[in-house]
Order: structure tokens, then C-alpha cells, then sequence
């Protein structure tokens, strides 16, 4: 077995790295993305490092990818208005850069066409 270093994400879980963290459960944590892309930017974030994403996590574990879900619906009621953009990158070339699996939740005031990275 390899051993590899740890993802930034499980950094912030360990409290390594600050993060301003918006939501927290036993299994899930959540926080502002450092880069926003829109006025409100968060990153919803399993505190297991098992699944890299998002399909692994449907596959491996659906009741934790609907916590995702539902976490990301509650923060969207209580940072913007209720409505947002859910954004899972899968791959290097779909953009994504941390292969730990999370979900970006978009919102406030989104324009047409408008991508997390």
C-alpha cells in the first residue's frame, strides 16, 4: 500500500490549515472556497478521504453523497436565497484539482454560463 500526502481538504479537516468554516457534522464539513467564482462560493466536503469523487461517492456511500446534498441546500437557504448551482468536478480535465470528492455550491446573483473551477 502507498501512502500519500494528505489532501488539503483533509488538512482543513484536521485543523491543519484555516479554513472559515460555515457547517460541521460528524461526517461532512464546509467552508468558503478560498477563490470564490460567485458571491457565495462554499465547498461541502465528506470528512472521509475514501471516495476522490463524486462517482465513487454514489457508488460507495449514496447516503452520504445525499447529506452532501442536503447540507448544500441548507447552506444555500442560509447564505443566499435558497436557489444555487451544485458543481461536482470528476478528473483533471473536468477541473478538478483536490481528488478528494466535494461538492461546490454556487450562488447569489449567478450568470449564465458561469463555472466552479
Amino acid at each position: 500500500m502507498t501512502t500519500s500526502e494528505p489532501t488539503i481538504f483533509e488538512r482543513i479537516i484536521a485543523r491543519e490549515i484555516p479554513a472559515d468554516i460555515v457547517h460541521e457534522t460528524d461526517t461532512v464539513i464546509a467552508f468558503r472556497d478560498i477563490a470564490p467564482k460567485a458571491p457565495v462560493h462554499l465547498l461541502v466536503v465528506p470528512k472521509t478521504a475514501q471516495y476522490r469523487n463524486v462517482a465513487e461517492l454514489a457508488a460507495g456511500d449514496p447516503g452520504l453523497l445525499a447529506e452532501v446534498v442536503a447540507v448544500a441546500q441548507e447552506l444555500a437557504r442560509e447564505h443566499a436565497d435558497g436557489e444555487f448551482r451544485l458543481v461536482f468536478n470528476t478528473g483533471p480535465n473536468a477541473g478538478q484539482t483536490v481528488f478528494h470528492v466535494h461538492a461546490h455550491v454556487l450562488a447569489g446573483g449567478l450568470a449564465e454560463g458561469t463555472l466552479a473551477d
